[in-house]
């Protein structure tokens, strides 16, 4: 039995594949579930302000990748609304803050952006510190008080996820080795009455 050699595409593709899935079997299962901690929900003389805290999102691979100049994004949804009996609840507000991390290899720093700062780049040459940045929304104003009613109940909603990752083109197909770090948290709600 003879074996063809397999053509210069496909033989990058098998290789690829032989190396991720070989990654893959070596790659322990990740320990923790994304969740979100330190919710806060305040207000200053004029606007509602909500503080908070993603933990268990930085897997192995994820930092790897990061590293390795891959840039990540993650992306907070906070919801206002406005609870009312026997009929839906009113949207009062929506907010989407994204805080996104990439590794410049030439400068050894990680920049970050933060939406909520007018998307402005951080340069951070520690890791943890970069991670903290990250993972924490600090005072973002979801409304202004004016906008809510005295005696009213209402309900934050808050969620978080991982944007998903561009690879390079040849690698763009192998959708499972994405799925070793995609995360998303569940619903978090808070209930206050104004």
């Amino acid at each position: 039995m003879s074996c063809a050699p397999f053509p210069g595409n496909r033989l990058k593709t098998a290789l690829v594949m032989i190396f991720l899935m070989g990654s893959l079997l070596a790659t322990p299962a990740r320990a923790e579930e994304a969740l979100l901690t330190d919710i806060v929900v305040t207000s200053t003389g004029e606007h509602l302000l909500v503080y908070l805290r993603v933990t268990g999102c930085f897997t192995e691979e994820m930092i790897k990748a990061i590293e390795n100049g891959i840039n990540t994004t993650f992306t907070f949804f906070i919801g206002l609304y406005e609870v009312r009996d026997f009929q839906r609840d009113k949207n009062i507000a929506e907010l989407r803050v994204t805080h996104s991390i990439v590794y410049d290899n030439l400068k050894k720093a990680y920049k970050v952006r933060l939406s909520e700062r007018n998307s402005e780049m951080i340069l951070v040459e520690d890791f943890h510190e970069a991670k903290n940045l990250m993972s924490k929304i600090v005072g973002v104003k979801l409304t202004g008080l004016n906008k809510l009613q005295k005696g009213n109940r209402y309900q934050v909603r808050i969620m978080a996820e991982l944007a998903k990752i561009r690879l390079p083109l040849y690698l763009d197909y192998v959708l499972f080795f994405l799925s070793l770090w995609d995360f998303e948290t569940d619903w978090y709600k808070i209930n206050f009455t104004y």
